[in-house]
């Protein structure tokens, strides 16, 4: 390995691959509802966290507004990005509803949580990902 070379931490490697693939995903609640409050964004994190991981993706950044969340995921290509947010959305309403039925249930929203459509942008060839990142982490969290 020449001396020169640095690693890049964010190029991932497959036993047949080596990837660099992220994407920005934006979910909006049901009918635009503000249902969410820092609590539930926290919890919100911790399961997508964990749906990624599953996947062996990676959640690098995560935030959201009241009524609407952001996600950096890097994510190797072996995942088709549409199964991942099926899973991420379908994940996350069923542990929110159980774990906040009262207010989510106050918003009229019926057993839907989640919009059915998404926002899907890769990044990394556009926008630097330090500005995707400086994005997402300046959403208007609410306390």
């Amino acid at each position: 390995m020449s001396p020169r070379w640095e690693p890049d931490p964010d190029v991932r490697r497959g036993n047949h691959v080596v990837f660099n693939l992220h994407a920005h995903l934006v979910f909006v609640t049901k009918y635009r509802r503000e249902i969410f409050n820092d609590d539930m964004l926290t919890r919100c994190e911790e399961i997508m966290r964990d749906v990624c991981e599953s996947f062996g993706a990676k959640l690098r950044e995560f935030n959201g507004e009241g009524d609407h969340v952001h996600l950096l995921v890097h994510y190797p290509p072996k995942i088709a990005l549409s199964k991942l947010v099926n899973s991420l959305k379908g994940v996350s309403s069923r542990h929110l509803r159980a774990e906040y039925t009262e207010r989510i249930n106050q918003t009229g929203t019926d057993s839907v949580f989640w919009s059915p459509s998404y926002f899907a942008a890769s990044c990394g060839g556009g926008a630097p990902l330090s500005i995707v990142k400086d994005y997402i982490e300046n959403q208007k969290r609410p306390a």
